[in-house]
């Protein structure tokens, strides 16, 4: 069966139907609390850390974790006053995924141009999962 709409133009789509931060534009935002950075990478991503003070949400669970209804919802994800900015690894799923999240209903949905690739190659703040365990432990997150 042939492909008659790629991942591409899939991604084009979303790219123009979404927010878009750039890396700059989300450190500027990073610690307002009325701002949650969502990482939607799978959880084998994550060994090589993450963005400082993010959430991880895997992308094949987003949807289930978003909507009320679901048996898996996080209730994080019914704060409307807040401002959910995803990411990936390059940024193609997370363009996806908040297209998807746009169309269950969310406005108050962005994700990161690049990714976490973006992310490192500016020298934005990140963190290890260790290093995460070890500031809950000490009462530091």
């Amino acid at each position: 069966m042939p492909i008659i709409k790629g991942f591409r133009a899939l991604v084009d789509e979303a790219m123009a139907q979404v927010t878009t931060y750039s890396v700059a534009e989300v450190k500027a935002k990073m610690h307002d609390a009325k701002v949650q950075i969502v990482d939607i990478r799978d959880v084998r991503e994550l060994s090589a850390g993450t963005v400082v003070g993010s959430f991880h949400a895997p992308r094949g669970m987003l949807e289930f974790w978003v909507d009320p209804d679901s048996p898996y919802h996080k209730p994080l994800f019914a704060d409307e006053g807040k401002e959910f900015i995803l990411f990936c690894g390059a940024g193609w799923r997370s363009a996806l995924a908040a297209k998807t999240l746009q169309d269950m209903g969310m406005r108050n949905v962005a994700h990161i141009d690049g990714g976490y690739a973006e992310w490192l190659k500016q020298g934005a703040p990140t963190e290890t999962l260790e290093q995460r365990k070890a500031a809950k432990a000490s009462g530091g997150g």
